[in-house]
This record gives C-alpha cells, structure tokens and sequence, in this order.
C-alpha cells in the first residue's frame, strides 16, 4: 500500500514538470532560434547520442550554423562552423567570455579558479597574473624555460624504460595511464616541485578520479541542465563527491607551500602564484583560495590535454607505420643517434608538428569546449541572442569544415607543409583545439612544447607495434576530452637507450 502512493506521488510529480515544461514551451516559443522540436522535461537530450558533437554539425546542416536546443531546463545556442565560431570568439570576445552557474562548474576550485568561473573585472585581473606566472616559468626566464625542459625529457626518457618493461617478451599494453602520469608528473614538478612513481597507487587513485570527472562533465552533461538529479543517489552525484579528493590534494600542497614559503626563493610555480596572488590578493578583489583554483586549473589542463594527445598519437603511429618510420628518419637525420631530441630541434622538424598538428585537427580531442554564457545581448549571423544563454561552441566543426580542409575527414600530415617542406604556420593557427578568443587555454605553448617533446623522444627511443592481426579503432569515449577505446601496443628499443641529461 505504502509502495502504491510513492509511485502515485512519483507520477503525479512527472505530470506536474511535464506540464510546467510544455507552458514554459509554449511561452517561448515565438522567441526561438531555429533549431530542433524540444521536448517537454528532457527537451534534446535524448537526440544528442553518444557523440554530441556529431549531432550538432548534422543539426547545423539542416538548421545553419547558430541554432537552439533544449537540454532539461535550459535554452542552448550551438554554434558550428570556422566562420561563425571565430566571429563570436574574436570578433565578440567579450560578449561570449562568460560561463554558466552549473553545479558542475562550483564543484570544481569551489568557483576560485579561473577555467570554470564567471566573466568579470576580477576574472580578468586573476587570468593576468596567472598568465604573467606561466610565461615567467616556460619562456621568459631561461633558467626556468631549461629547467622545464629538462623536466619533461627526464620523464619522457622514464617513459621509454616503463614502455620497454612492459613490453618484455612481446607482451602489449595499453598506455593510456602511463601516458597519464608523465604528463601529471610534468605539471606536478612545475607546480609542487615533485614527481610520483608509476606505481603510486595513491597518485593513481587520484588520476582515476580527475579522470572519471573529465568524463562525465562535458557538454550535454545531464547532471548540469537537470541540477535535481543530485537529490537522488546516482553514479554523477557519486562522482562529484569524488572529485573533493583531487582539491583536496592541491589544498594540501599550497598549505605545505605556505608553511615553508620563502618570498627570496621562487622554488616552483606554486611559490610564484602564492607570492602574486597572497600579496596582492585584496587589491584586486581576490582571496588566497584563488591560489589553489589556479593551481587546480594548471594541473587539470596540463594533464588531460597532454595525455590525451599522446594517447592518440601512438594509435596513429600504429595505424599508419609508414608515416612513423618516415618521423624517425626525420628525427636521426636532424638529431643523430647519440643525444636526445630537444626543443631547439623544433624548427628542423616541420614534419614531426605537421603530424601533432594533423592528430589535434582530425581527432579534434577537445570536441567542443567548456560551455560558454553571453555576457549581453550579442547578433550573430543576423540571430539576436539574450544576455546570459549558454553557449556550446562545436570545436569538432572547425577542424573537419570542408570549406577550410580539403577531404577533412582523411588523415594527412602533408597538408600542413608548404611547398618548401616548411610548417605552413597560418594554416596550423585554424586548428581549434585550445578554444580561441579570451577563454583561450592560458597553457597553449606550455601544452604544444611538451607534446612535441615527449613525442619527439619517444620515436627517437622507440618504435611502436600493434597486436598482429588486430586493427585499431578510431571509436572513442566522450567527454571534456575524447579518449581512444582500448588499444594495445608494444615497444622496442631502437639502437642505444639514451638518459636525459
């Protein structure tokens, strides 16, 4: 009897939404853009797929490059296209810098840091000096920019051992989490001045969770246009309790900083940010916490963006070994074999960026970026849209836009040389995979040194096998990031093993 009125409660709740949905509808109606039949409650979700980003440049074929879907409770405008995409994220920069109030967003830096918080003259001065840090360690010191440097060839090199160890007696793998922690160890030596093993098992632990985060908020994540979800236990809201491991990690590691802080000794970037942020904190309206969601920012960008382009990279190297014996040609003729690759080998390489660059544009691995919200009321492409509407920018589009590349969806590093065999530079600068305009990733150079690095030296050191008999698929997982399904492989050592210096 109690379980009937539950259900009898349940579906008398359904109704109620059901019809509150479909007179919000009605009301808005006259005001849409155009774009798909929005259901009541659920709205598109259920269209969407998989891969949402294919949906949408479907949808944008039939209803142009800016229109509106409807996840749960919100009206979102999709924009698509190269043209389109760069005229709202350069053109209006301002009116599309803002970010939505999702759950998903407070969860992460409790709203501190800058990836995932509100538009404003705070935000503008926090992304300053955050940048102002970065560019001070990675390029404008060269001490620090060595230093960094070194850093990322001692755990390419530990890469190559691990590799090998794994490949012992022909056996295969799936390198995804060692790719994972090299790329951590990278941004944690930057950050905190520390490496962890790769058999760690608390650090591991702490990537699973960054990693299931990254998975599960993305555009389309249900748990952010249906916030209600959380009041019902459910894998997402687990997740989100989760993720307090990771911040709590950071927040431990700035405490430790803080304890030991010596303002004449810069020991790492933490001691840097703590030093601009602490002192200058309330003349500009921040607060200490924003050190740790500055921090967190570094570490979840450097590490997802960079793992995961390198996970896709050995697939492709895999699937096409004519085109990695050809990259390790390149790279004996320029290097030799008695040293390892370095950042200064970069302009002898064009070949080797001309295949990073292909991988980021044909795998577009950061398919659409962290939704965006306009900050007032902006037109594009003759459609007025309001003040404070989310916003997903279809990165995908841009990359595989038949109007900008010639047959997109072929795999071809060449297209990226001139005719001189150079990096045709203007026509790398259209791959969107960092997003563009004033929420451009602030990490950008950072992230494409230490890709090319850490490729460079693992070709140099290695080559790279598939499983007989065994195909790789393309088929990926959405998230933030698209990841590769499993695919496992195996390495071999090419002539001497070389240590970093």
């Amino acid at each position: 009897e109690w379980s009937g009125h539950i259900q009898a409660a349940l579906v008398a709740f359904f109704v109620f939404l059901f019809c509150l949905e479909a007179r919000l509808w009605a009301k808005n109606l006259k005001r849409r853009l155009p774009g798909p039949f929005a259901w009541p409650v659920v709205g598109n979700a259920m269209q969407l797929g998989q891969m949402p980003h294919i949906t949408f440049s479907k949808l944008a074929k039939k209803y142009g490059n800016v229109y509106q879907i409807r996840l749960g409770c919100s009206d979102i405008v999709v924009l698509n296209g190269d043209r389109v995409i760069r005229q709202a994220l350069i053109q209006h920069s301002t009116e599309f810098a803002g970010r939505p109030n999702f759950v998903s967003f407070q969860t992460v830096s409790g709203g501190k840091g800058m990836t995932f918080s509100s538009y404003s003259k705070r935000w503008k001065m926090h992304r300053k000096i955050a940048q102002s840090t970065i560019r001070a360690f990675s390029s404008a010191n060269s001490q620090t920019k060595e230093n960094f440097e070194q850093q990322i060839a001692a755990e390419a090199t530990e890469l190559v051992e691990v590799f090998l160890k794994l490949s012992a007696r022909g056996q295969h793998f799936n390198p995804e989490h060692e790719l994972t922690v090299a790329a951590a160890n990278v941004i944690c030596a930057l950050c905190f001045g520390k490496r962890y093993g790769h058999d760690d098992a608390e650090f591991r632990e702490l990537l699973h969770r960054v990693n299931m985060f990254g998975q599960t908020v993305g555009a389309g994540s249900l748990v952010d246009v249906m916030p209600w979800l959380q009041s019902f236990p459910n894998p997402v809201r687990s997740m989100f309790k989760s993720f307090k491991t990771p911040q709590q990690f950071v927040q431990l590691k700035l405490k430790e900083h803080r304890e030991t802080f010596d303002p004449k000794v810069t020991r790492d970037m933490s001691d840097a940010i703590i030093s601009v942020l602490d002192r200058s904190a309330s003349e500009y309206g921040l607060t200490k916490d924003n050190a740790e969601g500055t921090v967190s920012d570094l570490i979840g960008a450097g590490l997802d963006t960079v793992s995961t382009a390198l996970h896709w990279m050995l697939l492709l190297l895999v699937k096409h070994p004519q085109l990695q014996h050809k990259l390790q040609q390149l790279i004996d003729q320029v290097v030799g074999r008695n040293r390892l690759p370095s950042v200064g080998d970069r302009s002898s390489l064009a070949y080797l960026d001309a295949f990073i660059y292909e991988t980021m544009r044909f795998t577009s691995f950061v398919p659409v970026t962290i939704p965006h919200s306009t900050t007032s009321d902006v037109t594009i492409e003759g459609l007025r849209i309001p003040k404070d509407t989310v916003v997903f920018i279809n990165q995908w589009s841009v990359n595989h836009d038949s109007l900008m590349w010639t047959d997109p969806h072929v795999f071809d590093p060449s297209r990226f040389l001139d005719e001189q065999g150079s990096l045709n530079r203007d026509l790398a600068s259209n791959v969107m995979i960092f997003s563009a305009g004033k929420r451009r990733c602030i990490g950008t150079q950072i992230a494409k040194a230490e890709i090319f690095l850490f490729l460079a030296i693992l070709l140099h050191q290695c080559s790279f096998e598939r499983s007989a008999g065994e195909e790789p698929s393309l088929d990926c997982s959405y998230g933030l990031t698209l990841k590769p399904l499993d695919y496992r492989i195996t390495a071999k050592l090419r002539g001497k093993l070389l240590k970093s210096p």
